[in-house]
């Protein structure tokens, strides 16, 4: 697991969240997609740290 990369992902979805509720509050569209995209960049940063902490789980246990 990696801590700096976790690191990244929560600050890109806190990040994309503030973007995202921004756009609402504007009316702003591009401002609410950009939000919702870097909130799921950041979800898949967490998906890949998962499957390589799982994966590194399987060859620890073999």
């Amino acid at each position: 697991m990696s801590i700096e990369n976790r690191a990244e992902a929560v600050a890109k979805n806190l990040e994309g969240k503030a973007q995202e509720a921004l756009g609402h509050v504007t009316g702003d569209q591009k401002d609410q997609v950009e939000g919702q995209v870097k909130q799921d960049e950041a979800a898949a940063i967490h998906l890949k740290e998962d499957l390589k902490d799982k994966a590194k789980q399987v060859v620890d246990n073999a």
